[in-house]
């Protein structure tokens, strides 16, 4: 097999031709040394690793977080360039432009700015069709994930780069920075029986990977059979915060407005599940839950009394406005605003400790829905669980069984320090 290799740091990583054990070793930063700005795969593309795409006929799976550091689009930067020739482009759910709510299918269409046709993957097929991928010799993906396995943007790039292997087509992702980071491992690991658009792969909740590792991941460890590249983010460390990347943060779906509502999403998701609003229609959304019924001073005291490590509970009043989910819009609801309060905070072992004390609290209000909370649990087991009347602490105990399988799994796909 050959190895492509750019001198270190900027460098493209193939699957298949970096052995284990070959992830840069990990070092830490000089607190006193300049923080450098971490530049986004479309610019290490263009300007180190050209040759994966001059010359080819190319189609980019991406949306509105797909840019640059200044803000121009990844389309316009391939479109414009003299030697690439963008020639299709693929939206995921939320649209290309990003504003479509949660599971409303997107539909194609024309790119007004350069002409190129829309291929939507969030409508009549998750999956790019043959007759979608005519023509394309590279299929390129850029959109900025979140962290959390529910988030289905990987989804749609384990399905692509399906269909291109299935094309004999090269397939280069774009990598970005894991915006809520690529240390911690958390939640439970989904049980394959559960597998969905919403979890395609036994990973936990949360799971430390960019784009770039999970889709070595999937071609390494999942099966997906592809000519598969990495172009790295590079001068992105794993502990780094999002705020010193230099990269704007840009809303990758309506309600995900902020670091802050990635980083407790990987547990309060949980609770679209549920007859409990996560916050959406509010500028915080997954940061705060609540129900008209609910009395937040009570909740929170319930909350404070499990010692949950690392996580507040601040008692709030919030009004959905037109939410995407249907749930109490323009009511005013009790509930709990998250907060991490040190450094071991687990937003999915917050997520348990909410739901036995909502449930608990809701009487006969409380209903499941059931096929999709057991989706994104990705098992039927924590339902049964707490539907027995399960504790916190009992529900803790064994919470995050296999998760030391899962790092000793993916050690060896990691590209970052």
């Amino acid at each position: 097999m050959r190895t492509r290799r750019i001198p270190f740091p900027l460098f493209v990583l193939a699957v298949g031709q970096l052995q284990a054990g070959c992830a840069p070793e990990a070092t830490g930063r000089n607190a006193t040394e300049p923080i450098q700005p971490v530049r986004p795969g479309i610019e290490v593309l263009l300007a180190d690793s050209l040759d994966l795409v001059r010359g080819r006929r190319v189609g980019l799976v991406t949306n509105h977080t797909g840019r640059d550091r200044a803000g121009v689009s990844s389309i316009d930067r391939l479109a414009e360039h003299p030697e690439v020739e963008l020639v299709a482009l693929y939206s995921p759910e939320h649209g290309i432009r990003g504003s479509a709510e949660a599971g409303v299918r997107v539909e194609g269409g024309i790119d007004e700015r350069t002409g190129l046709p829309i291929h939507s993957l969030y409508g009549q097929t998750l999956k790019p069709t043959p007759e979608m991928l005519a023509g394309v010799e590279a299929l390129l993906f850029d959109i900025q994930d979140v962290g959390a396995r529910y988030y289905t943007y990987l989804s749609t790039m384990a399905l692509a780069m399906e269909a291109a292997g299935e094309g004999e087509i090269p397939f280069v992702v774009l990598d970005r920075p894991n915006p809520i980071g690529g240390d911690p491992v958390q939640g439970n690991v989904l049980d394959p029986g559960f597998s969905s658009f919403v979890g395609l792969y036994p990973i936990p909740m949360r799971h430390g990977l960019t784009a770039g590792e999970f889709a070595r991941m999937a071609a390494g460890e999942f099966g997906v059979e592809v000519d598969l590249s990495v172009v790295v983010a590079d001068g992105w460390e794993r502990a780094m915060p999002f705020g010193e990347t230099g990269i704007p943060w840009i809303a990758p779906s309506p309600n995900m407005p902020s670091v802050e509502s990635a980083l407790h999403y990987p547990g309060s998701c949980l609770f679209e599940g549920t007859p409990v609003s996560v916050g959406r229609g509010t500028d915080r959304a997954f940061q705060q839950v609540g129900a008209p019924w609910i009395d937040g001073e009570a909740l929170a005291a319930r909350l404070e009394a499990l010692e949950v490590p690392d996580a507040r509970f601040v008692p709030v009043r919030f009004t959905p406005e037109n939410p995407g989910d249907g749930k109490f819009g323009g009511i005013q609801v009790g509930g709990v605003r998250l907060e991490a309060d040190g450094p071991v905070y687990d937003p999915t072992l917050a997520a348990l400790a909410l739901l036995v004390e909502i449930r608990a609290m809701s009487g006969e209000r409380w209903e499941w829905r059931t096929g999709h909370f057991d989706r994104l649990a990705g098992t039927d087991a924590l339902r049964s669980a707490l539907d027995a009347g399960a504790s916190y602490r009992e529900l803790a105990v064994d919470w995050g069984v296999g998760l030391d399988d899962f790092r000793a799994l993916r050690a060896p796909h990691l590209l970052y320090r």
